[in-house]
């Protein structure tokens, strides 16, 4: 049998695949392949720029930044399973980060108005009361809605020390 972790990878990855499907990434024939390679690292370092202001709102206590950058519809998964935004957002009211770093930063475009991010991030901070330093992979979804990215999938997978 698979290992939890192994099993929401999976399910993450063929999420990915259908969303790009679905959506496909068809260069709009007005464009050269320059202009498009040009939108993709705009959005790219957009979508970028988005996590890391989450995480800076981690950092600076700031919940109703973290969750204005969150869709409704949001699901966050980790190590205690699947959660809603209101949950997410209950949970950290009691987190808050010291310092983080972003390594190995990844990106795919999955359509024209949405991209994944994978990344992994060293972290210490404090978690309802208790200090904790981790290692942490994380990929996270995001889409634009209008003339927002939010937040739409995220998960965190424990890397091993």
């Amino acid at each position: 049998m698979k290992k939890p972790s192994a099993v929401i990878l999976t399910v993450v990855l063929t999420l990915a695949a259908a969303v790009s499907l679905v959506h496909g990434r068809t260069a709009d024939p007005k464009l050269d392949s320059s202009d498009e390679q040009t939108k993709l690292t705009s959005m790219e370092q957009q979508i970028i720029a988005k996590e890391s202001e989450g995480l800076e709102a981690l950092k600076s206590g700031d919940v109703q930044r973290f969750a204005a950058l969150t869709a409704a519809d949001a699901i966050f998964v980790d190590a205690q399973g699947p959660a809603t935004k209101a949950q997410v957002v209950k949970n950290v009211e009691g987190f808050t980060l010291s310092e983080y770093s972003m390594n190995d930063v990844k990106f795919t475009a999955l359509s024209k108005t949405s991209g994944l991010v994978v990344y992994k991030i060293r972290e210490k901070g404090v978690s309802h009361g208790k200090e904790f330093t981790a290692q942490v992979y994380v990929s996270s979804i995001w889409t634009k809605s209008g003339k927002d990215w939010l937040c739409l999938f995220s998960q965190e997978t424990a890397a091993r020390q």
